[in-house]
């Protein structure tokens, strides 16, 4: 869907760039990670960029500087982030960086590899200049990499573009679940997008409308565009589902990061509620921040606990985990997408999330929705769904948002 902004259509209207310039700066630093939803997100716009006919390059911040892919590096580094291909034993520069992940050594190593130029921080301009043609557009659409050199550097090509993906701006909205010193980092970030950014594209209506709020105490807002977020359908895999993880039906499953926004606390408080009689629980998902006595409960659960923490799980796992549950609980206090949710409801899963904007914009009347505090209400939703037949429960019909219709919209703009 397009934003209502009549200035758009002068953007609408102009010829495809010269040259595609996606930041994979977030990829990097995340190989060898399970994939979140900001990390599913970058990875779809490198599949598509690199099968356009446009050409597009690759620009990622590393210890040492920037690296520059074009589309065959591209598609070389994807090949060895998914496991198609093996990835290199890291390099010497690449040993000598400290606090870095094996798997993000090795990405390193890769991209040195397959870069067609490198550069010192200094040198980033003259590397672009002599690299891109004229009008490239710029795509950042990870959160990453979003500093005031990079983005000097890119408007200093003439007639460039620079077009940013917002996925959320919780951090301003809500500090207090943040980790300590990250909101004002963010806030400058996000300071910098509207200073710099041609076009703003929003992962949903909710999300144009909070972060133009928010950028309108600081100035004039750059254009928007609103495109959700597309969807892949998950694979379950139940083979790989970990032995000592078979479920016993009934059971609930909730997705997602251990941090306060998402709320867990009330989905223990429930389970505390029922008891020894209450189905078993699987909270999905690697430990965040800001969450200490939450994971002191935790941490508590005997081996025979009715709740289960369970991180690290496969895409092929979880997908056949949520596959099998009674419900996907979603108590968020905030989102920006809920991608979750949708996939849950793509398996058929019934979601009972809580009542934001941002639910049911995406979910529409395909959810069930509570209040975020309201443990009563919650308690006899869970034990009402877990005393009904799974396939009673069933969800059929939704219609899942595509990258299709999300990259029409985009790239009719950039």
């Amino acid at each position: 869907m397009r934003g209502d902004d009549p200035q758009l259509d002068d953007l609408a209207h102009k010829p495809s760039p010269p040259a595609r310039l996606l930041d994979v700066t977030r990829l990097l630093r995340r190989a060898g990670r399970v994939w979140t939803g900001v990390d599913r997100v970058e990875l779809a716009y490198l599949d598509a960029l690199v099968a356009e006919d446009v050409p597009v390059f690759g620009l990622a911040r590393t210890p040492l500087g920037y690296v520059l892919l074009d589309r065959g590096g591209l598609v070389g580094f994807r090949a060895r982030l998914d496991g198609t291909l093996p990835p290199s034993a890291p390099d010497l520069l690449s040993r000598l960086q400290r606090g870095m992940r094996d798997s993000a050594r090795r990405a390193l190593t890769d991209l040195r590899k397959l870069s067609v130029a490198r550069c010192l921080p200094h040198g980033l301009p003259a590397m672009l200049a002599k690299q891109l043609p004229a009008g490239t557009a710029y795509l950042n659409t990870g959160h990453s990499n979003l500093s005031a050199r990079v983005l000097r550097a890119v408007r200093r090509l003439p007639d460039a573009r620079i077009a940013v993906l917002v996925h959320d701006v919780i951090p301003l909205e809500y500090p207090h679940f943040q980790r300590a010193g990250t909101v004002e980092v963010f806030a400058q970030k996000m300071q910098r997008v509207r200073e710099f950014a041609d076009l703003l594209i929003y992962n949903s209506a909710d999300t144009r409308t909070r972060t133009e709020r928010a950028m309108a105490e600081w100035g004039s807002v750059p254009q928007g565009v609103v495109a959700h977020l597309g969807t892949v359908s998950p694979a379950p895999a139940p083979q790989d589902i970990p032995e000592n993880l078979r479920p016993k039906e009934p059971y609930f499953v909730t997705v997602g990061t251990i941090e306060p926004r998402k709320n867990h606390a009330l989905l223990l408080d429930v389970w505390d509620r029922m008891g020894p009689d209450a189905p078993e629980l699987f909270i999905c998902g690697g430990r965040g921040w800001n969450n200490e006595a939450v994971f002191t409960r935790l941490d508590a659960l005997g081996d025979d606990a009715r709740v289960k923490e369970v991180p690290g799980l496969s895409d092929g796992a979880l997908a056949a985990l949520v596959q099998g549950a009674q419900g996907l609980l979603f108590p968020s206090h905030a989102e920006g997408f809920g991608l979750p949710a949708v996939e849950a409801l793509l398996l058929g899963t019934p979601v009972l999330c809580s009542n934001i904007a941002t639910f049911r914009e995406i979910l529409a009347n395909y959810a069930v929705y509570l209040d975020d505090s309201d443990r009563e209400m919650w308690e006899a939703t869970v034990v009402g769904w877990s005393k009904q037949s799974r396939n009673m429960l069933r969800v059929e019909g939704f219609d899942a948002p595509e990258w299709v219709e999300h990259f029409k919209t985009v790239l009719s703009f950039t």
